[in-house]
């Protein structure tokens, strides 16, 4: 079955780096577009990133363009999001997804805390 896992949350101050990773496995990883989304408390799930099946294309909110980037490994089945210069406002829960025949898998997420 599919499997998405990430790891790489935690504190940081503004301003800091961290790096986010999701292992997958249960598919055929080099096939699919990943992505990444956050989920504030309160607000709506939103898209963060996402990277085509051959890493050939990669698409940011307006939100983080400039300081966050993703990456993946088809040989490792992982995909990534550096971020940088993170702000507040970056605090959220942090979740790998791909789409497959139409449904949607999610990992099951990573807190990301931004705060001095």
């Amino acid at each position: 079955q599919v499997q998405l896992v990430e790891s790489g949350g935690g504190l940081v101050q503004p301003g800091g780096s961290l790096r986010l990773s999701c292992a997958a496995s249960g598919f055929t990883f080099s096939r699919f577009s990943m992505s990444w989304y956050r989920q504030a408390p309160g607000k709506e799930r939103e898209l963060v990133a996402l990277i085509t099946d051959n890493g050939g294309s990669t698409h940011y909110a307006d939100s983080v363009k400039g300081r966050f980037t993703i990456s993946r490994d088809n040989g490792k089945n992982t995909v990534s999001l550096q971020m940088n210069s993170l702000k507040p406002e970056d605090t959220a829960v942090y979740f790998c997804n791909t789409v497959i025949k139409l449904r949607a898998y999610w990992g099951q997420g990573t807190q990301v805390t931004v705060s001095s």
